[in-house]
């Protein structure tokens, strides 16, 4: 249940459980997505710097910043609907 990335055919029987369970997929998309996103500006920023220009390096750290914020959005995004789901280790 806890890498899911689809809407489960069978939910638990908890008050808002679709609701919970569509936090959990949107929390994982988006931490995925922001964990590959985050190593790639990282990767354009300080290991192939020479290959990319000055502004693509300036965006990449922006987007360093911007991106590992939403990285733990999406975590807690899934603390919340684990938390939902009666789970208490996460």
């Amino acid at each position: 249940m806890y890498s899911q990335f689809f809407i489960a055919p069978q939910l638990p029987d908890v008050e808002n459980a679709l609701a919970f369970q569509k936090c959990l997929v949107i929390g994982n998309y988006l931490m995925l997505l922001s964990l590959f996103i985050v190593a790639s500006s990282i990767f354009i920023t300080f290991a192939f710097d020479e290959h990319f220009t000055i502004s693509a390096q300036v965006l990449a750290h922006i987007a360093t910043i911007v991106f590992a914020g939403l990285l733990k959005i999406g975590y807690v995004l899934r603390c919340v609907a684990l938390h939902g789901f009666g789970k208490r280790n996460f």
